[in-house]
C-alpha cells in the first residue's frame, strides 16, 4: 500500500492491517525457508516496505497529536 493511503487509516484500522502483513510476511517467509518458491517473490520485499511504512506512521502519529496540542 502507498504511504498516503496507509496515513488516511484510523489508528485501530492501521492496527489490523498491520497484523494482516505480518501474517502474510511469516506465510512467506516459511515459504523461503522450506525451500518452496513463493507465487511472487517480489511480493516478500513489498510486504516488507508495506510494515515498514506502518510503522513509520504508527510513529509519528504519537508527534503529530503532541504538536496539534502545543
Amino acid at each position: 500500500m502507498k504511504h498516503k493511503e496507509l496515513s488516511s487509516l484510523k489508528p485501530e484500522d492501521l492496527a489490523k492491517k498491520e497484523r494482516e502483513v505480518r501474517d502474510e510476511l511469516i506465510k512467506l517467509e516459511a515459504q523461503v525457508a522450506i525451500g518452496t518458491t513463493p507465487k511472487s517473490p517480489g511480493q516478500l520485499k513489498q510486504l516488507k516496505k508495506t510494515l515498514a511504512r506502518i510503522q513509520t506512521i504508527k510513529r509519528q502519529q504519537p508527534t503529530e497529536v503532541k504538536e496539534q496540542h502545543a
